[in-house]
């Protein structure tokens, strides 16, 4: 077979990190997917519908450099927008490819399967240059460096890419890459680092409290390293938002919890707010990471670095690179008085519950953080799952993932399938609602059909109760029909037994089949334990909990923001 488009573009994608791609085959897709599988060092991951599969690449991305979307054009990449729509919102690598009809085709205006009937073949990316970064047609004599292009506008701006690849244009001939995709150029102005950095030392010199605030931009950005270097160098008492809780260890004696704005811990609100110096991290804003816009921070003290900016007391300087912003802050911290270091913070220790105590909001996450584990995965679905864990210290090296601002519900699930193909050496844990769960159960199959161990729990609280907190606690439209997930977990997993007894040659029918899958029914602290103790006992079994809870209870989190919510959604708009 002679060298073409589709594989020069998996070379680079090799090249950048991916060994998976996501996606539902179809006809426009499938000499691409003949490719794929002929690649040893890429794997296709078939799922249950696109939607999946973007969240899927999501989660992929979410650790890997990039992740990769494969969809078939029109009817296959509409299902998968909302998913890149979430990857953008959120600063997630990812390359939507789309097989598209034959350059003929197009060029025929013909009412092809999959359009609007109308020979126009370009409403479809249109619609997705709203949430890409960067998007190409490729034809047999641009695909090189277009493909280029596009994974580097991906990888520098840490957002969403879009290709369109006709049939024939993907069995083109190309050359394959005689050089590495150009390296990520220096954007810091040396006059603007040298400026912000006397305007840091006039700010610090005098305090003698800091604190610090960082959130998920910082992972995003690459900038963790440098973020620990200012921890280490200062000792200060620190924070994260929600949203951003993976980019710290939260087992640190200094860690003070997540700050929420109004609502949050006192001991959390107060270092942050009334420090001399408070820097913040890579921290985006959003209405349910910062108790919808409630923080109270004195501008006059704060250093603020972006992502590719730096402010001092409101005084912007860039460009600047925030590991070159976060690196200066390392060398300055070394020079100043360590009576500006802030002493350990002290964390109250977490109830214990009773064996045979009903679930309940507060006995769920309880037990869940107790079980967690350093290195886990952990997935919490938008809703009581997300904000129940949000007041709970993580064990280290903990990965916190979650979707605070595009809040699709439904998220966890196929972005497990992903994160755990990412990460293979974590334990991944999905923390989810079930109305939330509903949406992409599908993909349980999926995840079962790929060999994943791991454990979910599906909170059943019948129905949206994150909904109900912020109105309609009785209403119809809360309420969803009651499923028996442990029994669908096995039926969606029934071809996902390992053999006992046998090599993987032999005739099923001659050894016994094991499931692979365990489902059960938590009502109790006790029974959510030895759900938990089991999965710990069995990690390549995939473990699905499904844990009772009242449908009106809500962590007090969750009850605190749905309040600042409700004002916030009957307030009147300014005009």
């Amino acid at each position: 077979m002679s060298y073409t488009v589709t594989d020069y573009l998996l070379d680079r994608l090799h090249e950048v990190g991916v060994e998976h791609v996501f996606g539902v085959p179809g006809d426009f897709t499938l000499s691409m997917l003949d490719h794929i599988e002929a690649d040893a060092r890429i794997e296709w991951v078939g799922c249950a519908n696109e939607l999946g599969a973007g969240y899927a690449a999501d989660g992929y991305g979410r650790i890997r450099r990039m992740g990769a979307l494969c969809t078939t054009f029109g009817v296959g990449e509409l299902s998968a927008v909302n998913a890149v729509a979430g990857s953008f919102a959120e600063h997630v690598p990812v390359l939507h490819v789309v097989g598209a009809p034959a350059t003929g085709t197009q060029a025929a205006a013909r009412a092809t399967h999959h359009t609007l009937g109308d020979g126009d073949f370009r409403h479809f990316a249109r619609m997705s240059t709203e949430v890409t970064c960067a998007e190409a047609f490729l034809t047999a004599a641009n695909a090189e460096d277009e493909i280029d292009r596009v994974i580097t506008e991906v990888l520098e701006r840490r957002l969403p890419g879009y290709l369109s690849i006709p049939t024939d244009v993907g069995e083109s001939s190309a050359t394959p890459p005689s050089a590495p995709l150009p390296a990520h150029p220096g954007v810091t102005n040396p006059q603007a680092l040298a400026a912000f950095e006397a305007r840091v030392r006039s700010l610090m010199l005098p305090s003698r409290s800091i604190a610090i605030l960082a959130d998920i931009l910082v992972q995003r950005m690459g900038a963790s390293d440098e973020l620990h270097a200012l921890l280490d160098a200062t000792g200060a008492p620190h924070a994260t938002l929600m949203w951003g809780r993976r980019v710290v260890d939260e087992s640190a004696a200094s860690y003070l919890g997540s700050y929420v704005g109004a609502v949050s811990a006192p001991g959390v609100r107060e270092p942050i707010e009334r420090s001399d110096v408070l820097i913040m991290a890579g921290v985006q804003w959003t209405d349910l990471t910062s108790g919808f816009f409630s923080e109270h921070l004195a501008t006059e003290r704060t250093v603020d670095v972006g992502p590719r900016s730096a402010s001092v007391a409101g005084e912007t300087f860039a460009p600047i690179a925030m590991t070159d912003a976060l690196a200066a802050l390392v060398e300055i911290a070394g020079t100043l008085d360590s009576a500006t270091a802030s002493p350990a913070v002290a964390h109250p220790v977490r109830d214990q519950h009773e064996h045979a105590e009903p679930l309940s909001q507060a006995t769920l996450w309880d037990t869940v953080a107790d079980a967690l584990l350093p290195h886990d995965l952990v997935l919490a679905d938008q809703g009581t799952s997300f904000y129940g864990m949000g007041t709970h210290r993580l064990p280290h090296d903990v990965v916190f993932i979650g979707q605070p601002l595009w809040a699709s519900i439904g998220y966890t699930l196929p972005a497990f399938l992903g994160a755990a193909l990412a990460a293979s050496d974590r334990r991944p844990v999905v923390l989810i609602g079930d109305g939330a769960a509903q949406l992409t159960a599908a993909e349980l199959g999926t995840i079962q059909r790929n060999g994943l161990g791991g454990i979910v729990v599906v909170v059943d609280n019948d129905g949206y109760t994150i909904e109900r907190a912020i109105r309609g606690r009785h209403a119809n439209y809360n309420t969803i029909a009651r499923w028996d997930w442990p029994t669908l977990a096995n039926a969606l997993g029934a071809g996902a037994r390992t053999r006992a007894g046998a090599d993987a040659g032999a005739d099923a029918s001659t050894v016994g089949l094991v499931a692979r899958t365990v489902g059960l029914v938590a009502r109790t602290v006790g029974e959510l334990r030895d759900a938990l103790a089991g999965a710990q006992e069995n990690p390549s079994r995939l473990t699905v909990v499904q844990a009772v809870v009242p449908a009106l209870d809500v962590p007090p989190l969750l009850a605190a923001l749905a309040a600042q919510a409700s004002s916030a959604n009957a307030r009147p708009q300014a005009t």
